[in-house]
């Protein structure tokens, strides 16, 4: 069984807006690398409709791009994508699935069949995941800057507060900060 991890660019006040943040090569780096050590991603409609207006076009060379960015638009249209929709049913973009019936069966049978591991990149997805015990591991890479805006990580509420253990700190050169937690009550997972 793999393990769900939630991974996400956040300012040091808590700000997940999309827009804010350093989008630089050693970011994209980044996530790159963190992408090719999961099986799958794992998304809501929001986000997946912000990544499907933008990235194929980025894959398919219809936007310029630097390498950085271009070594990840490819390997995110080469990576299943796995999306979380009531509203919508129809995901055309290659590798996209709609993952449906009961959220807490439908994720947890997603991270059974993938042994690599799924990353969610959505914040309102992963608060809703988080509420039903899902997420095993956390991935933020936090930003030098304060906001002083949102949306804020888990601004939805959680009914308890989770203890997480470090497992490592990586300062990058641009100031931001990969810190990579596991819930304290799941041991190692194998991320």
């Amino acid at each position: 069984m793999g393990s769900l991890t939630f991974s996400i660019n956040v300012t040091l006040d808590g700000c997940v807006d999309h827009e804010e943040g350093i989008a630089d090569d050693e970011t994209h780096a980044f996530f790159t690398r963190l992408m090719d050590q999961s099986g799958a991603m794992l998304w809501g409609r929001t986000t997946y409709e912000m990544m499907e207006s933008y990235w194929p076009a980025v894959a398919r060379g219809d936007v310029e791009a630097a390498p950085a960015i271009r070594e990840w638009a490819l390997k995110l249209e080469a990576k299943p994508k796995f999306i979380v929709s009531t509203t919508r049913t129809d995901f055309p973009w290659t590798g996209s699935h709609h993952l449906t019936g009961d959220l807490r069966t439908a994720v947890q049978a997603l991270k059974d069949r993938t042994p690599d591991g799924v990353l969610v990149g959505s914040g309102t997805l992963a608060t809703e995941l988080d509420r039903l015990e899902l997420i095993d591991e956390y991935m933020f890479l936090v930003h030098p800057m304060i906001c002083g805006h949102g949306p804020t990580l888990y601004q939805g509420g959680l009914p308890s507060t989770r203890r997480l253990d470090l497992v490592s700190a990586q300062p990058l050169s641009n100031g931001a900060v990969a810190m990579h937690y596991r819930r304290a009550d799941r041991g190692h997972t194998g991320l």
